[in-house]
């Protein structure tokens, strides 16, 4: 350690005493030229040549120490730019008057126009000592270079364009790199006008045409502040080309700190940068104070919404956090995962299911959770309805188990999981899902714990969620399979989603049903087509898509809040909360009935459903 900074501290010093032997050697320079020029390189007067050579050591020293005040020496001259422009030149400047005040005053003999000849001479040679790094950069650039140099586009013509082009320019050498040949911005008024000496080429509607005409190789999007609407209307102009498309994270809109290498923070487009919904915000703070030091539980913790509770239940520094999850891969990923992130995490992975209550008991009663985030479920619509008894088992018992022990041990908050399709469900696994949020709501009359349930659509990426499946097909040579061309549904990122979960947590006082707003409903047979154009094949083309019928169960749409709940609004205003709706007095006693003949596999569950949910219309199956 002390070797080290004795190296850096010697580093330092050799690169000041440079720039300090330098500058003298330029004020020297300066003071001989100005008088040379001054006379037309013929004989100086003695007088003249006596008043300026021989105080050069006093020029020097005062040049050296307006320099060092002004921090001349200690700029990183690699990064120099317009304020350091300015110092050198008000550092010049202030020299030249203080040399002239002195030799005025002691009635030196001095030519009047030495003094502007002296003082330009300075700054020339001070910014071509300073600026030499980058002169020599900018001259590398423009000669041949037997090493590839990969010709970029940018897209974007704002603040993080000028950046990353900097940054670009700063990392090239004789290795290879980037090699930035023109930028694209949607402003008619930046059109023709450079950046960094890069001229704007035109908008996205010329990237096609651009990347012919410059033979581009790669595409960067600089556009941190655009939408995801706006970032899917430039991808889908970029797949247009053959390029390589890669993307500069929106992190930076809100990084409080100047970002030393933007360069390495590029990385390939995926398809969540233009897919779901614009950036949500959520209040960190309440979240972390929500959940810091308390013990927690979450079921399904190896799943997909599951795990990125953990993540983020990580993040908050719980008391001790508990995986529960019946498939020991999932949660042996996980756990690993935050061990890696999380080397201080307090961690148990518990093996079993929700199904098993005394298995379940002895989770509660070893670890007496706080907050409990209920997740396990099964989810898959159409292998729901070939196995409907297992929907009834898994989701109701499930839920019912844990509810119970959360309410007998005294959990604070339980959260559920739950889903659109528990809106008017049309298929038995929506079904099951609302029989869980009655289940919380009943409970919530009966219990000191707050039940909650959080009701959201699809996430992108999932586990049984359509991406995941297009990509397979796509690799797999197609065709996309899409079951109607005009079915919809709503998309959120899985992070997004597990955030608004643990942010509609703060917000809960027990019974209400959280819904989140998932923007705009998408079009899958729209979304197969931006899929298979992300992976730069052509639909129609070089990948079908197919049409191949609603499955068993399926809706054209799905509906985010049930007609009688009424909405109320929440401090964000991505949550709202409907209102507790009546439930039979019955229901417990109907409960048990349904879950017995699931646990007997009766054939006609379905029906002993129906009579659960009023809104659950059973559709009958196509021969």
């Amino acid at each position: 350690m002390k070797n080290r900074l004795l190296m850096i501290l010697s580093s330092k010093i050799f690169k000041i005493t440079t720039l300090v032997f330098l500058d003298i050697i330029s004020v020297v320079l300066a003071s001989l030229l100005a008088l040379w020029i001054r006379f037309d390189f013929k004989q100086i007067p003695e007088d003249y040549w006596l008043s300026v050579v021989q105080w050069l050591p006093v020029d020097c020293a005062i040049v050296i120490a307006i320099f060092a005040a002004a921090g001349l020496y200690t700029s990183i001259w690699k990064y120099a730019s317009i304020p350091e422009l300015i110092s050198i030149l008000c550092s010049c400047v202030a020299s030249d008057l203080l040399i002239f005040a002195y030799k005025g005053i002691a009635s030196m003999p001095v030519p009047s126009s030495f003094w502007f000849i002296f003082a330009a001479f300075l700054i020339f040679f001070t910014c071509g000592i300073r600026y030499s790094y980058r002169i020599s950069r900018a001259v590398l650039r423009t000669l041949p270079n037997k090493n590839h140099l990969k010709s970029t586009m940018i897209v974007g013509g704002g603040e993080a364009a000028r950046m990353l082009i900097d940054e670009i320019n700063r990392h090239h050498n004789n290795n290879g790199g980037d090699h930035v040949i023109c930028i694209i911005d949607d402003d008619k008024q930046k059109h023709g006008t450079r950046i960094r000496g890069i001229k704007i080429v035109g908008g996205r509607r010329a990237i096609q045409e651009a990347a012919e005409k410059y033979k581009i190789e790669q595409i960067i999007i600089a556009i941190p502040s655009a939408s995801k609407e706006n970032i899917a209307r430039v991808v889908t102009e970029c797949q247009k080309t053959k390029c390589e498309i890669k993307i500069l994270p929106s992190i930076y809109l809100t990084m409080d700190q100047k970002v030393n290498n933007i360069v390495a923070q590029i990385r390939p487009i995926k398809y969540e940068d233009f897919l779901g919904r614009d950036q949500i915000i959520v209040n960190n703070e309440e979240i972390t104070d929500n959940l810091m030091n308390k013990t927690i539980l979450v079921t399904g913790g190896g799943g997909s919404i599951g795990s990125e509770l953990c993540r983020q239940i990580a993040k908050a520094g719980p008391k001790l956090l508990i995986i529960f999850d019946i498939y020991e891969n999932n949660a042996y990923e996980i756990q690993q995962e935050l061990y890696r992130n999380y080397p201080g995490l307090n961690l148990e992975t518990i093996i079993g299911s929700v199904r098993d209550y005394a298995r379940l008991e002895k989770v509660f009663q070893e670890f007496h959770p706080d907050h409990v985030y209920h997740a396990a479920a099964h989810k898959h619509v159409p292998l729901m309805e070939v196995s409907p008894n297992e929907a009834i088992k898994n989701n109701c018992l499930g839920t019912l188990n844990t509810v119970k022990l959360a309410d007998k041990y005294g959990v604070k908050k339980f959260v559920l999981v739950s889903t659109d399709k528990a809106v008017k469900p049309t298929n038995i696994m929506g079904a099951s899902k609302r029989i869980c949020e009655m289940i919380i709501q009943t409970y919530n009359k009966m219990s000191k714990t707050d039940y909650v349930a959080v009701r959201f659509g699809n996430v992108l990426g999932s586990n049984g969620s359509v991406i995941p499946l297009f990509l397979k097909q796509i690799e797999n040579g197609g065709p996309v399979t899409v079951t109607h061309k005009d079915i919809t549904r709503y998309f959120m990122t899985i992070p997004e989603a597990v955030s608004l979960i643990l942010q509609a947590s703060v917000y809960a006082d027990g019974g209400e049903i959280f819904v989140l707003d998932m923007g705009k409903p998408v079009k899958i047979y729209d979304l197969a087509k931006q899929i298979i154009r992300y992976k730069g094949l052509e639909p129609g083309k070089d990948i079908d898509i197919k049409i191949t019928g609603l499955r068993p169960g399926e809706k054209l749409y799905e509906e985010m809040l049930m007609d009688e709940e009424g909405l109320k609004e929440t401090p964000n205003k991505l949550i709202h909360v409907g209102q507790p709706i009546k439930i039979k007095e019955s229901f417990l006693s109907d409960l048990d009935q349904l879950i017995g003949a699931a646990e007997k596999n009766d054939d006609e569950i379905k029906k002993w459903t129906a009579k659960m949910v009023s809104t659950y219309k059973i559709v009958k199956e196509n021969n």
